[in-house]
């Protein structure tokens, strides 16, 4: 093992203890409490070609999100809507923990929580994006890039995603003697809600909001819950470890705070509605 390395490691575990410590105590390295998330900022339209894009900030965790519309074939069963798919990947610079190559297992459930989250919300009205019905519709496609990585992915990513929605816009298309045209027109995404996602961990019997990498090094469980403008619409726990009953209320009630207030930023940042 070569000198620095081992100096890399042995630093790693000195700042685990020290963060360890301070949870015991009741407070964490960045100073936050508990319940607090970082600060974060939205940009839109980074992305020039796409038909939406947004970037996030979350604190040191950074996540770019673009859009980009197709027609293709409704999927089995769902004939009569249209399609939205919602990919990621984690950049080899985003991390030295991260190596090029296929998404691995944790990039895999990032992209499926954060399209079950939208997906479940209905935040997209799918059933305006039908150009044929059974045959031609709108394909929207979310493609998610972590540029930095320092802890809460899942919300970072959300938060990314549902920006580069509120904020697309959706090619005008036609059937013109069986073919599809672009008209060169465009009309905002059919929006019905916004999704907002919030992630706590539990380290030890402490629960505390938007982990950073070193707390999610020590997590023993991970819970994501989704919230609305009606509701509660998708969770995802993740890990071995447990939540005790009230644990999971907390979290819950905390999710639909939290979620109105970083709606109302959404909005703000995005501009949406305005």
């Amino acid at each position: 093992m070569s000198t620095s390395k081992r100096s890399t490691i042995i630093v790693e575990h000195l700042r685990k203890q020290q963060m360890l410590e301070a949870i015991a105590n009741g407070k964490r390295l960045d100073g936050r409490g508990f319940d607090e998330i970082r600060p974060f900022e939205i940009e839109i339209d980074v992305i020039k070609k796409a038909n939406g894009s947004a970037r996030v900030k979350l604190g040191d965790s950074e996540v770019i999100a673009g859009i980009k519309v197709e027609t293709g074939e409704p999927f089995e069963g769902l004939e009569n809507k249209g399609a939205l798919i919602v990919s990621a990947e984690v950049l080899p610079t985003a991390s030295p923990h991260i190596e090029p190559g296929p998404p691995d297992e944790e990039t895999v459930e990032l992209a499926r929580v954060v399209d079950r989250g939208v997906r479940e919300s209905e935040m997209v009205d799918l059933d305006e994006l039908v150009l044929v019905p059974g045959k031609i519709v709108y394909t929207i496609f979310v493609d998610c890039s972590v540029i930095n990585a320092d802890g809460n992915l899942f919300d970072a990513t959300s938060y990314a995603t549902v920006s580069a929605l509120l904020s697309a816009k959706l090619p005008i298309l036609e059937m013109q003697d069986g073919k599809v045209v672009d008209t060169g027109k465009t009309k905002p995404m059919p929006i019905k809600t916004i999704p907002i996602s919030i992630t706590a961990v539990k380290i030890g019997d402490v629960v505390m909001l938007d982990p950073v990498t070193e707390e999610e090094g020590s997590m023993d469980a991970r819970i994501t819950i989704t919230t609305s403008d009606e509701g509660f619409c998708a969770l995802q726990k993740g890990y071995t470890g447990s939540f005790t009953v009230d644990q999971i209320k907390k979290a819950a009630e905390t999710a639909r705070i939290k979620g109105q207030e970083i709606r109302a930023k959404v909005k703000e940042f995005t501009k949406y509605g305005s």
